[in-house]
């Protein structure tokens, strides 16, 4: 089973009644990574009114920070905390950044703001499963290859690379779980014929029926 972050750091900004907002969200692992991400931002915009921010960090999401950053209390931090909450999201921090633009929003119009910031921040830095897979190689006989390709192609189990050799071999990568189902058709429709192994146990992003290493 896996759980869901971003896939990208980004920044996203918009205007609320003169005051700009530019939601920043960058996946991050400990403690130490997101204040080093949340300084970074402060430095960044250092000319900024406020920089609020929000992270949570853990597959149990056991880790949970936030500041208003001088905003009237539970008017920023926690608004933002709660859209990451809501999106279903950890190993994440988002920043929020405001530069004043005169007009008073009130605490509502600010949660909505800082809550706006966050979302649209966390929707363009890309929420993606983060599931444990595995590379399965599955060495064949060129007579095999098409039969397996068709397999393949049917199942949805994407093929990442073949390699030519005096044998094929084609490296898919797939859940744990897919690892057994692809073993089990793929040895029936050869049968038995094709070797197969795994390597590079880890976590990888899910998007659709594809897993990707993660950059």
């Amino acid at each position: 089973m896996g759980y869901f972050t971003i896939k990208n750091e980004v920044s996203s900004e918009f205007e609320e009644k003169k005051s700009i907002f530019i939601g920043h969200a960058k996946r991050v692992y400990s403690d130490e990574e997101a204040r080093a991400f949340v300084d970074k931002i402060k430095e960044e915009y250092k000319d900024a009114t406020h920089n609020v921010y929000a992270y949570i960090i853990g597959e149990n999401m056991g880790i949970q920070r936030y500041s208003d950053d001088g905003e009237p209390q539970g008017t920023a931090g926690v608004p933002v905390l709660d859209v990451i909450k809501k999106n279903n999201v950890t190993d994440v921090a988002v920043v929020v950044t405001r530069y004043f633009g005169g007009i008073l929003l009130g605490k509502g119009g600010l949660v909505r703001a800082y809550s706006k910031g966050a979302a649209e921040a966390l929707k363009e830095g890309e929420i993606v499963e983060k599931v444990l897979g595995c590379a399965l190689h599955i060495t064949m006989e060129y007579d095999l290859l098409g039969k397996v390709q068709y397999s393949c192609a049917k199942n949805m189990w994407h093929i990442e690379d073949t390699e030519y050799t005096d044998k094929v071999k084609i490296i898919i990568l797939c859940t744990l779980e897919d690892a057994e189902a692809i073993k089990k058709e793929i040895t029936q429709i050869t049968s038995g014929k094709c070797e197969f192994s795994i390597a590079d146990e880890k976590h990888y992003f899910k998007l659709n029926n594809r897993l990707i290493e993660e950059v």
